[in-house]
């Protein structure tokens, strides 16, 4: 079975058509800097490996020239778009209605867009890609995996937020999670690593969206982001946690509207707001040339990352290994260091020399000394929906 999996995030596409059950990947590639200028896309394949630079202003083009690129006549690896079995589509929140794996209907679809509010980055490009995805994969079944359902052990008294009940239950505003494909794949694979099925993780997902997770014996009990994907760590765009006082400032004694509060801190705000920049390769580059503003962003960054480690420290009662893992938690190394600054409180130093090193592969980069296991690992959200939507499937 051919599955091709698309993983929209808030700026990027990453994709990669699977053979299942084999897992083996016919070609991947990714599309960065959606509605950013300095686009790009990549492309690979067995005998091919492409790259070019391409301003997509939306998700669309993103997936339009995706499919192009498959079906190339040099560089693609399959003649026509019915060659594709089956469509696995990550969508970032499930609501309380999608639990689990499935299957694209449009009551299915309508859901999804009755949560555009909850997670405005991204449904909406969720929704635009399965769209694009029926009208040029006509015959392939599509999928939904859901980012919140891995969050479903967490316990009510993590999810239950402090307003009248009746919120929750008529409402349902309780926190929900996100990321949780990349959480529940890294955090099984340091379990198998580590070889200690009980362990106790933090696992740290950093991207153009940032979230924690705190997770025992495979289960999470805590995350980071709640009721959208908003809250938590400072990230791209996204302001992370701040004082709803600020909130009820900006409009009462400001002027702002509801739509304009929200597009500052979910499109204007973040490493953006800080910098002028979204992209943290851009701000590490300028921090390097000695831009000051830059240089305390990164310090912000890494400060909020510390602060929730401290915490899930004390919701797990102790920690066994951290894990660094998606596009910054993966490939900068500025961050990984400035995040294990002065925490050797609870155990946890890294050796420099290690945390340099560039790698595809799992790797502890704690020193000798370190009581905490310091991972990196390549996360995999493709396979891990590719593995969902066969079992869905066969």
């Amino acid at each position: 079975m051919k599955i091709l999996i698309i993983n929209s995030g808030s700026s990027s596409i990453k994709f990669q058509l699977i053979q299942m059950p084999q897992a083996s990947v016919l070609a991947s590639g990714m599309v960065e800097r959606i509605g950013i200028e300095g686009g790009s896309i990549s492309y690979k394949n067995a005998s091919n490996d492409f790259s070019k630079k391409i301003n997509f202003p939306d998700h669309a083009s993103g997936l339009k020239k995706i499919a192009e690129l498959l079906m190339d006549r040099d560089l693609g690896v399959i003649g026509s778009a019915d060659e594709i079995n089956a469509v696995g589509h990550r969508i970032v929140h499930g609501g309380k209605q999608f639990t689990e794996t499935t299957q694209v209907t449009e009551e299915v679809k309508a859901n999804i867009r009755r949560l555009f509010s909850l997670a405005p980055l991204h449904n909406p490009a969720h929704l635009n890609g399965i769209e694009v995805a029926e009208d040029i994969f006509k015959n392939a079944s599509q999928v939904c995996v859901f980012d919140t359902a891995f969050f479903t052990s967490i316990p009510q008294k993590a999810y239950q937020y402090a307003i009248p009940k009746h919120f929750m239950d008529d409402s349902r505003i309780r926190l929900y999670g996100f990321h949780g494909t990349s959480h529940k794949y890294v955090s099984e694979k340091a379990l198998e690593h580590l070889g200690k099925p009980d362990a106790k993780l933090i696992t740290i997902h950093l991207g153009n969206g940032c979230s924690m997770a705190a997770i025992k014996a495979g289960k999470a009990i805590d995350t980071s982001m709640g009721f959208g994907p908003a809250n938590g760590l400072i990230m791209g765009t996204r302001a992370g946690d701040i004082d709803q006082s600020v909130i009820f400032y900006m409009q009462e004694h400001l002027g702002y509207s509801v739509k304009e509060v929200s597009d500052i801190l979910l499109k204007q705000s973040g490493m953006l707001g800080l910098t002028g920049y979204s992209d943290l390769r851009d701000i590490e580059a300028a921090a390097a040339e000695g831009d000051e503003v830059c240089a305390l962003a990164l310090e912000m960054n890494a400060y909020r990352i510390r602060k929730f480690i401290g915490a899930y420290t004390a919701a797990l009662n102790g920690v066994d290994a951290i894990v660094f893992t998606a596009g910054i938690g993966e490939n900068s190394s500025t961050i990984r260091s400035k995040v294990c600054k002065e925490m050797e409180y609870i155990g946890i130093e890294l050796d420099e020399s290690l945390n340099g090193q560039r790698s595809k592969k799992l790797r502890e980069i704690q020193s000798a000394f370190s009581k905490v296991k310091v991972m990196v690992i390549p996360t995999n959200e493709e396979l891990a929906i590719a593995t969902q939507v066969f079992d869905l499937m066969k």
